[in-house]
């Protein structure tokens, strides 16, 4: 199932991926999807091609009805997101990968981050793919939903948060 996605911040793009990389913020995002950050990295430098790892817990609660039946509790989610540097224009990149263990749910996306007047512009676009013979298709098509808003809520919480400051 695809996702696709775009919005504009009033910032450049070198702004914008420090605010996606500050853990206060990575943390504000989980906590406004209902869950929590367990941990998070960032290897290498945000200025330069880097690698960010978050891991969430989420309450199963929050998975499609037809997913529910694969697990119960907590959910623990994998975001690896693998930044390119800067183009000479000052775009930046992001393939972006998550990972739901015990559910046959993954998400994979490209994130752009392209300079505009007023900012930047933060693309999206991405699939929801499920593992599960038969099912895979169904599961996958009741996950977008979720995983689109999820993924979204970054870019909409970056605009408040620059905002304040």
């Amino acid at each position: 199932m695809a996702l696709s996605a775009s919005t504009n911040l009033p910032a450049d793009p070198q702004r914008v991926a420090e605010i996606f990389t500050d853990e206060a913020f990575v943390r504000h995002v989980s906590e406004k999807v209902g869950g929590s950050l367990e941990s998070l990295t960032v290897d290498g430098d945000v200025a330069g091609a880097f690698t960010l790892t978050a891991v969430r817990s989420l309450p199963a609660n929050k998975l499609p009805d037809l997913a529910k039946k694969f697990v119960s509790g907590k959910l623990t989610v994998t975001q690896t997101e693998k930044w390119e540097p800067a183009a000479t224009d000052g775009a930046r990149t992001a393939n972006i990968s998550l990972k739901v263990s015990g559910v046959p749910v993954d998400a994979t996306a490209v994130q752009r981050l392209v300079p505009v007047d007023e900012g930047t512009r933060v693309e999206l676009e991405g699939n929801v793919t499920s593992s599960i013979p038969f099912l895979g298709g169904k599961i996958a098509d009741a996950a977008e939903p979720k995983v689109g808003k999820a993924l979204n809520v970054q870019a909409t919480e970056a605009r408040s948060w620059l905002a304040q400051g």
